[in-house]
């Protein structure tokens, strides 16, 4: 339980529905016991008014019989009906306040889920499955929400049934009160049992459901590359041993289930046999009047459901505790990146990187080694290098994804790390060269490179970052134009044209900081030379970092630096850099002819 003390929190948030959840709880168990009273009543008085009734021979005493017990018939049953209606509303109001009061708490606290996920780091997303993460915010969630719902419920019905119900029925027979109550702690103690066994193969079941979703969500992703290899049958034959798995899990569940509701039925029918039994001889001994009878068996159905819900309720809580302990594991993770809220955030003169050595946790060797760069403002700053050179570690701590081991970043002579972090993010304009698309329109996921204080976007807006991105005549060819879904992680999409719309997804922020991250690379020449064209008119007044492998891309730049292995070899002007000779005129002399040579055989 002492996970749980989280949601503590919670409950005093909610204090007030809770406790008038309770309130609701004990009332609607007080006019739940009063009818089986009332039954009671009822029929030792019609008992006795039947056995006047057969006594009397005058005409005019038994037609008074007949209207005293047509009038308590009467009474009783609107008596009856009163205390059922009393009953239905609060517990109409119990579960107003109490469920919709967990259903609050699981808002909450997936809330509490989902901003702590966005506030860790990339080495967190490394280590953890999406799955896994999934599995948190969903299914732990929910179980915990069963425990402050539910069971809460059951559990708080089951003492208030208890408090008022036992005691009486202990003051009428000691014997005859335990011998009707013996099966109930039997039926609660086999439905814990049972419901333990149900819950561990349900959650087998689900573990598999999951893979099964996995394996089909995989499947549909990579079908292009299962028909390219002619591999349908093998993959249908994975996919059957999935099923196979899942059929037989979902059977051992049946047979426990099939064995759990008669095992129930017997042992609640067996106290009903007992009070009928037990209860019939002690009438005849005159210990106990008929009407005792019919009120001892409403209150062995009344104590059936809060005595099956304690087994019930039990496990409710463990799974809940467990849950929670799952996501207070996540919840005591702290995030490597803590950005301070309320700090300032501009940029008027220059970024600075000073001495900046980066290593990524599991590797040994740095992916960044002694890195001093100025990115002047209103300057482009080009980095040039092979794959695996370092560049986008470089971004990564430009935009505050990953903090440098050494050295530091500076925006006007302040450390990156006192700079707001998501003011930062927001003046960027970032294309990266792995692009991620939503499953959305094109349109949507253009104009989701805007905050919700620059939405709406103009049309404007729009055409003039779909022009510059080279896109107008793609999204022409498009069925639906922008409005076409691009299906999941743009799948509809080839990769040049993803890259595309990450770039217009950066430019229609009209940000200060451009950053291409070699977002060019899937791009043709031609294209890659118009949308060059259209960002050099584009980036007079801004900012800019471009990344690449291509020098076609950098030769333009103000300053041009060659990374290689982590470290700076070569830097300077696309003229300074050709003069030198060296790796940067070499790579440009190769690339140069090899784009003769496509020239030629076009």
């Amino acid at each position: 339980m002492k996970s749980l003390k989280h949601l503590n929190k919670y409950l005093y948030k909610y204090r007030y529905r809770f406790l008038l959840g309770i309130i609701f709880v004990v009332a609607s168990n007080l006019f739940s016991v009063f009818p089986a009273q009332a039954v009671g009543r009822a029929i030792d008085l019609i008992k006795e008014k039947l056995v006047l009734y057969v006594q009397q021979t005058a005409v005019d005493s038994t037609n008074t019989l007949q209207e005293e017990l047509n009038t308590s018939i009467l009474y009783f049953s609107g008596l009856i009906l009163l205390f059922a209606l009393i009953r239905g509303a609060f517990m109409y109001l119990m579960r107003q306040t109490l469920i919709v009061m967990s259903r609050k708490v699981e808002f909450d606290l997936k809330n509490e889920v989902f901003a702590h996920y966005q506030q860790l780091s990339q080495a967190f997303y490394k280590v953890n499955n999406t799955g896994d993460l999934m599995s948190r915010i969903s299914e732990d969630v929910s179980r915990v929400r069963m425990y402050i719902g539910p069971a809460v419920m059951y559990f708080t019905n089951l003492v208030v049934t208890f408090l008022v119900v036992i005691p009486y029925m202990y003051s009428v027979d000691f014997w005859f009160a335990t011998l009707v109550l013996l099966p109930l702690p039997v039926l609660s103690y086999a439905i814990f049992r049972v419901n333990n066994t149900i819950n561990r193969k349900s959650d087998a079941i689900q573990a598999q459901l999951s893979s099964i979703t996995g394996f089909v969500q995989e499947t549909f992703s990579g079908i292009r590359v299962i028909k390219s290899f002619a591999v349908e049958k093998d993959t249908k034959q994975a996919f059957e041993k999935e099923l196979d798995l899942y059929k037989s899990k979902s059977l051992s569940l049946a047979k426990t289930d099939a064995t759990f509701f008669p095992l129930m039925t017997f042992l609640t029918g067996l106290s009903t046999l007992i009070t009928l039994g037990v209860g019939g001889w002690l009438v005849l001994q005159g210990n106990i009047g008929v009407g005792t009878i019919a009120e001892f068996i409403i209150y062995v159905n009344l104590l059936t459901w809060p005595v099956t819900a304690l087994g019930y309720t039990s496990s409710l809580v463990q799974r809940a505790a467990a849950s929670q302990e799952r996501i207070n594991q996540f919840l005591s993770v702290k995030p490597d990146i803590v950005s301070p809220k309320n700090a300032p955030y501009s940029f008027e003169k220059e970024i600075r990187f000073e001495h900046v050595t980066y290593c990524y946790p599991e590797k040994s060797i740095p992916a960044l080694n002694n890195i001093s760069l100025v990115i002047p403002k209103g300057k482009t700053i080009a980095v040039l290098g092979t794959t695996g050179s370092g560049k986008t570690t470089l971004v990564q701590l430009l935009l505050r994804v990953m903090d440098c081991t050494e050295g530091s970043i500076t925006i006007d002579g302040i450390d990156i790390k006192k700079i707001n972090a998501t003011l930062l993010k927001t003046e960027t304009g970032y294309a990266p060269q792995e692009v991620f698309l939503f499953s959305d329109s094109v349109y949507n996921n253009i104009a989701f490179g805007l905050t919700a204080e620059k939405s709406p976007v103009t049309n404007e807006q729009m055409s003039q970052a779909v022009e510059m991105a080279a896109l107008s005549q793609t999204i022409a060819e498009l069925p639906q134009g922008l409005q076409t879904i691009v299906g999941e992680r743009g799948v509809s999409l080839s990769g040049g044209q993803k890259q595309r719309v990450a770039i217009a997804r950066a430019l229609i922020k009209d940000p200060q900081l451009l950053v291409l991250d070699d977002c060019l690379s899937a791009v043709d020449t031609k294209t890659e030379a118009e949308i060059l064209t259209h960002l050099k008119s584009f980036m007079k007044h801004r900012t800019a970092l471009i990344i690449s492998h291509r020098v076609s891309t950098v030769k333009d730049a103000d300053y041009i630096m060659l990374l290689d292995n982590g470290s700076i070899t070569e830097e300077g002007t696309h003229a300074e850099l050709l003069i030198k000779n060296g790796r940067y005129a070499s790579l440009y002399r190769k690339q140069l002819s090899e784009v003769t040579s496509e020239v030629e055989l076009n």
